[in-house]
């Protein structure tokens, strides 16, 4: 690890934003799951939400986004699982449906806590879903086409968020609790370490300000 890598990996992971997610609903298409969690990289999100009702979430879905290592991806048993665990925890849910009553995703207040809610492109979100969400929003469009591809939609969403919260400086100082922080910064920097102190049952080793390890690695 040297001190420029660890630069980097601390700097994506302080811009990290623990109350922006996703819950895909049954979006079981590798391409479109991996372009998905590729954008969610891309603006900051620390962890995303899955529910797959026509089977389990097969490990290549979360690995062909080549984000596994830094996007924790949680699955859910059960739509209303997921619902319900982010509802907890504070989020809104917002569907993108395009719903009589939906709204102008440009139109809401995307620096509080927000879960945009997605599914698969040939039925769409669930009635229970539906019925579930908070707010749906719709991106409004101008031709003949009257839906985009999910992991389009969900980039565009997503990269509204990211304008939003850059406006209100959400991005220039770490969002994540201390321990959550800094559990992550060494999973990041040291996986296989990380691992091995799981398994021991061991404290991950404290680290500098270069990254490098303060304490006896464990064996």
């Amino acid at each position: 690890m040297t001190p420029e890598r660890f630069k980097r990996i601390r700097q994506v992971l302080d811009r990290r934003q623990p109350d922006l997610t996703v819950l895909l609903e049954n979006v079981h298409k590798p391409h479109n799951f991996a372009a998905i969690l590729r954008t969610a990289d891309a603006v900051g999100l620390f962890e995303a939400h899955a529910v797959f009702n026509q089977g389990p979430l097969r490990t290549s879905l979360v690995s062909a986004s080549g984000t596994d290592r830094w996007i924790d991806v949680h699955v859910h048993a059960r739509v209303e699982d997921g619902l319900d665990h982010l509802r907890q925890r504070g989020f809104r849910i917002v569907a993108a449906h395009p719903g009589t009553d939906a709204v102008d995703y440009r139109n809401l207040d995307l620096t509080q806590p927000v879960a945009f809610v997605l599914g698969q492109e040939l039925d769409g979100l669930t009635p229970q879903t539906l019925a579930a969400a908070d707010q749906c929003v719709v991106i409004p469009m101008s031709g003949f086409v009257t839906s985009l591809n999910v992991s389009v939609a969900a980039a565009i969403l997503l990269f509204e968020a990211q304008r939003q919260r850059q406006d209100a400086g959400l991005y220039s100082a770490p969002r994540l609790e201390p321990v959550l922080r800094a559990r992550t910064l060494f999973e990041w920097a040291y996986p296989d370490l990380a691992e091995l102190c799981r398994k021991r049952n061991a404290p991950y080793p404290r680290l500098d300000d270069d990254g490098r390890i303060l304490d006896e690695i464990p064996r």
